[in-house]
């Protein structure tokens, strides 16, 4: 769920993607055919009962066309009426990284790759053509930098000892395991943290996953804090167009967002909470904030 966002409690949650392949210039999407509705659209799916809407998109997308993909930019989300009760799908756009043989299953039995202006045409609904003219309104190849505050890590004041080695608790823990899941579907291989133990913490089962090194940076940390040094990291991390996470505090991290965007300095993440800056050639290109 977007940070963001309040949504009624009985509101159906859904997820997908406009999943592309090709160049920049000419791109091909994948639709997919429900035969129970003899309908074109996009791979989407209903999420379980406590599945992140990012871990539900990357798993619908796998389970109805067998494409591994990467995701860009969030889409605009879609509203709609499913009996009396209103349902809500994400979409995000996603570069396929590999696809192994489509095989069908109950609700898809096709998947087709279209350029775009076929795909408007071959699409059902105006809404799914209202998604095609989103994905093209800005450049598709981009570079997530990913700002994660920690993860709940009990009382400041119950501990003792220094700060910056009190842990995760339960529920940080928990949020680091959700973090890894969504980190997955955007795949950062440069993980930079605060050396703080609750810092590392919240990056570890990510790094674990996927056999990478957690790089500490003191000036990331609350009591090393240096905001035109912390700038410089992550404008290095955004000129390198490597995939970045980058793990922090709450007293840190609105002052990165502001130097980084148009955003004000009082932009605040929740703990365990966490931003996608979107770049291409130098610039931003989106900002989607997130809980875990």
């Amino acid at each position: 769920m977007t940070e963001l966002d309040v949504h009624p409690t009985d509101m159906i949650r859904a997820a997908g993607a406009v999943v592309w392949r090709g160049t920049e210039s000419a791109p091909e999407v994948a639709l997919v055919h429900r035969p129970k509705y003899d309908d074109w659209t996009f791979p989407k799916g209903k999420l379980k009962p406590g599945e992140h809407v990012i871990a539900g998109a990357l798993r619908e997308v796998a389970e109805e066309t067998g494409i591994t993909a990467l995701l860009g930019r969030s889409l605009p989300p879609i509203h709609y009426l499913k009996g009396k009760r209103l349902k809500r799908v994400d979409y995000w756009a996603a570069r396929v990284v590999s696809g192994d043989r489509y095989t069908a299953v109950d609700e898809v039995d096709e998947v087709v790759w279209l350029p775009v202006k076929e795909a408007r045409r071959r699409l059902t609904y105006e809404w799914d053509a209202g998604l095609l003219r989103a994905l093209t309104a800005v450049p598709l190849e981009t570079t997530p930098l990913i700002l994660v505050r920690h993860g709940l890590a009990g009382s400041r004041q119950d501990w003792e000892g220094d700060d910056d080695e009190r842990p995760l608790d339960e529920a940080g823990a928990m949020q680091a395991e959700v973090l890894a899941d969504v980190l997955s579907g955007y795949h950062p291989t440069d993980l930079i943290s605060s050396p703080s133990r609750r810092c590392v913490q919240t990056l570890e089962p990510y790094a674990e996953r996927f056999g990478l090194e957690i790089r500490c940076e003191r000036l990331l940390s609350e009591t090393h804090y240096d905001p035109r040094a912390c700038l410089r990291l992550v404008t290095k991390a955004m000129a390198s167009d490597r995939p970045t996470v980058i793990c922090s505090h709450g007293k840190v991290l609105p002052e990165l967002i502001a130097g980084v965007s148009d955003r004000p300095g009082d932009v605040q993440l929740r703990k365990g909470a966490f931003m996608v800056l979107h770049h291409a050639a130098g610039r931003i290109v989106g900002m989607d904030r997130y809980l875990t």
